[in-house]
């Protein structure tokens, strides 16, 4: 029978056979316990990745839109992963891809917001086919990457998130003599948001310090009271808005009672596929800007994925000693199959959540936990109103504390050894400063290849690296003030 018919008893021993609770050595309840827990540790992406692709309307992607996809594509991709992986892993969209996508792809390169969906759906459409078992490509990929340089770049991401949250609280601000130097701290009072962003961050921290469950989401929701009870001035809002003035940049208190469904995407469901049409045409993306956008998708899509299941894989005791994961397959499908979803709705790249350790410290050991977080997180579906009204500096106060958490694994870089340290460097330290991911990836990968050659190792080099080595090169070398691929689709007439 089912798990949703009969009565109580019944369904949850359907649930205990469908997930195979007891055989795991859990309880129904607990499996549901560890992922409430799990869904605490990330529902701040709820109001982060909305906030993050709508950027107050300069992508030019609804912010209700984006709240649905975020919503839908962690829904499915925890389903999936439930009932088809059975582990117990929370997916929704990326932190670090979806700030790529926005400030480098959208804003920087100025590529249309459809088009860099596109991007994000044939990298997922390629993620699938790779983790196909019978196409086997993706160990040999994941294998040939330096341990160090995989590390470097969920570090260097870490790095990236934290400028952008620096910069959203008001900490870090633009000049002309340095490029960057610190907000006016003279002006910091009580309704100032950046003081109110760097409290609550501590605050945050403290929590987190104690082992409090769903710290961040706290943390936003204290930054976000203080900023509406003392109509906080937003500095980034300000900023966005070319320099406003105090008044017209106050945090305001949303209205509760037009809670309600957000309703379906009409801008964006959809458009990644008839953007398609549109890359190399006359006026449109050019080939080769397309192609640097989705290799860099699916290039860290594919490790950060590898990284998050391994590790909590690890701690949950489903990485045997061959150092295998269970049921790996299906979990890199699943994974793929929603960054596949995320995209036709309209958002960045929908990936595997290292807070699903936070569930699997509470118990949790199979695939209910997640489908119980997929189910959590369509209560997004019916709060646009209040999310969209949390001021900026508390939503950007929880991008410096991931970055913190993802500069975690930078120790375990091998940093007496020159050959490896200088690449793993530069791949971190790029990000930031480029704010472009793919920059920071290809000139470590760039670097480490010419070390070997310049140290006569090339023996040390595999195919993959050679391949990527060629690729990355070919995206800054061309004739003139073209690089390779553009000037290459040029002469074929695909660009």
């Amino acid at each position: 029978k089912p798990w949703y018919n009969g009565n109580k008893g019944e369904k949850m021993e359907a649930l205990d056979q469908q997930f195979g609770v007891t055989e795991a050595g859990s309880t129904v309840e607990a499996e549901i316990r560890a992922g409430v827990t799990t869904f605490l540790t990330m529902a701040y992406i709820l109001i982060v990745n909305p906030s993050m692709l709508s950027n107050f309307g300069a992508t030019g992607i609804p912010f209700g839109d984006a709240l649905f996809a975020t919503a839908v594509a962690a829904f499915v991709g925890c389903v999936v992963m439930g009932l088809w992986a059975n582990l117990p892993f929370a997916l929704a969209p990326g932190m670090g891809l979806n700030a790529y996508f926005t400030f480098a792809v959208v804003l920087g390169m100025g590529i249309p917001w459809d088009v860099a969906l596109a991007a994000v759906l044939v990298e997922g459409v390629l993620f699938l086919v790779i983790s196909l078992p019978q196409i086997g490509w993706r160990t040999t990929m994941i294998n040939s990457i330096p341990t160090d340089l995989k590390i470097a770049t969920g570090a260097g991401i870490g790095m990236f998130l934290a400028i952008i949250g620096l910069r959203e609280m008001g900490w870090v601000v633009d000049n002309g003599a340095t490029l960057v130097d610190l907000g006016a701290t003279e002006t910091f009072v009580y309704d100032h948001g950046s003081l109110i962003s760097m409290v609550c961050l501590i605050l945050t921290c403290i929590l987190m310090a104690r082992g409090q469950k769903g710290a961040i989401i706290i943390g936003i929701a204290v930054a976000s009271v203080w900023g509406w009870a003392t109509s906080a001035y937003d500095p980034y809002n300000d900023f966005m808005a070319g320099g406003a003035g105090w008044a017209a940049m106050e945090a305001t208190w949303p209205d509760l009672t037009a809670i309600g469904f957000v309703g379906m995407p009409e801008e964006t469901m959809g458009a990644a596929l008839g953007a398609l049409g549109d890359i190399g045409s006359d006026g449109g993306t050019t080939l080769g800007a397309f192609l640097m956008v989705m290799i860099t998708f699916l290039f860290v899509d594919i490790f950060d994925t590898a990284g998050t299941l391994y590790s909590v894989g690890r701690q949950a005791g489903y990485v045997d000693e061959n150092d295998e994961l269970m049921n790996s397959d299906e979990a890199f499908m699943s994974d793929a199959s929603a960054t596949i979803v995320g995209a036709f709705f309209g958002t960045s790249t929908t990936t595997t959540y290292i807070e699903s350790v936070a569930g699997v410290e509470e118990g949790g050991k199979t695939g209910l936990v997640a489908v119980t977080v997929g189910v959590l997180m369509l209560s997004g579906l019916f709060f646009e109103n209040l999310f969209q009204n949390i001021p900026t500096f508390a939503a950007a106060m929880a991008l410096v504390i991931i970055g913190a958490m993802m500069m975690r694994q930078a120790a375990d870089i091998n940093w007496a050894d020159a050959e490896m340290a200088v690449p793993a460097f530069l791949t971190m330290v790029i990000m930031p400063f480029t704010y472009s991911i793919a920059d920071g990836i290809a000139w470590g990968v760039i670097s480490y290849v010419a070390i070997k050659i310049g140290m006569g190792k090339v023996d040390q080099l595999n195919t993959v690296m050679w391949a990527l080595f060629a690729l990355m090169a070919m995206f800054y070398l061309g004739p003139g003030d073209q690089n390779t691929f553009n000037w290459l689709f040029d002469t074929l007439g695909l660009n």
